[in-house]
């Protein structure tokens, strides 16, 4: 993530300065949108010690990505449940990254910064990387016949779950309904996964104590099990993220340039009051004492 955060960056140097008319915001919104598959997939590609691999225009953007991350073109399958996986993440409402893009870009910034903050964002744990950390989860359960003990243990210890729960939905998410059933169908043509079997357990093991407090499989909780069927290094899930969802950042950002006012949240002080002023000297003293 730090690597794509830096290109989009250096990119804000190479593009045309003036992005005022609707014309020319549109065009921008399209050229950061078809350029972060290029971005990631050669960043993945040098860190690997392998030659990058030109966008062939002739494909879709997902078969184009898959080619361009692995060196091989993948076949129509694998790169429709790429393509619904990219859809599915494009845009969310008003998450953490989403909000740096829109308060970044009401300053009237260049959108390179707008994009740039929001990668950003969704590098810290709290946001980006869950569907990689379920992946790692499951690594550790090892198999299906493991994961009632695993997951009693969790619960009796009151340990968070990853993949379960989120701060919109207090149903199953949408996106998780559609994503499992994706990832049934990818494994009945191309083979199961123990992954996927364990992960099938865990929501069967953890629905009647979970469910009834409104805690279910969010997005993450399959996403990364479908990538890693692909052939997709877990450590690239979170980037891959970031391909999707620049559609949404790039939609909010326009939005937010139609009609921009400049961001400025109000604070509340809730610290004491009517404190009694100590001379400088004073406080160093006491720090020291």
């Amino acid at each position: 993530m730090a690597a794509l955060q830096t290109c989009v960056s250096a990119m804000g140097m190479y593009m045309a300065p003036s992005v005022k008319s609707e014309e020319e915001r549109e065009a921008r919104a399209i050229e950061f949108i078809g350029k972060f598959p290029t971005l990631v997939a050669a960043a993945h590609r040098v860190r690997e010690g392998k030659d990058i691999i030109d966008p062939d225009t002739s494909l879709n953007r997902s078969a184009d990505f898959l080619r361009m991350i692995t060196g091989e073109k993948p076949d129509d399958f694998g790169a429709d449940v790429l393509n619904v996986s990219l859809i599915l993440h494009a845009d969310h409402t008003m998450n953490a990254s989403t909000f740096a893009a829109r308060v970044t870009a009401s300053t009237e910034s260049e959108p390179a910064a707008a994009v740039a903050a929001a990668v950003g964002s969704l590098s810290g744990p709290l946001h980006g990387g869950a569907n990689e950390r379920v992946l790692i989860m499951l690594e550790k359960i090892g198999s299906k016949e493991n994961v009632a003990a695993w997951v009693e243990q969790k619960l009796a210890r009151r340990e968070k779950i990853m993949g379960l729960g989120h701060r919109v939905y207090k149903t199953k998410d949408p996106r998780a309904t559609i994503l499992q059933k994706l990832a049934h169908e990818m494994f009945e043509q191309l083979g199961t996964s123990p992954f996927y079997e364990s992960a099938v357990e865990i929501e069967k093991c953890t629905e009647e104590n979970l469910g009834k407090r409104g805690i279910y499989p969010n997005v993450d909780f399959y996403s990364g099990i479908v990538y890693n069927k692909l052939g997709i290094p877990s450590d690239l899930f979170t980037p891959i993220f970031a391909v999707s969802r620049i559609a949404g950042w790039m939609a909010h950002w326009l939005e937010q340039m139609r009609d921009n006012r400049l961001f400025r949240p109000t604070q509340h002080y809730t610290g004491e009051r009517e404190v009694p002023y100590v001379p400088i000297g004073e406080r160093k003293e006491q720090v020291s004492a």
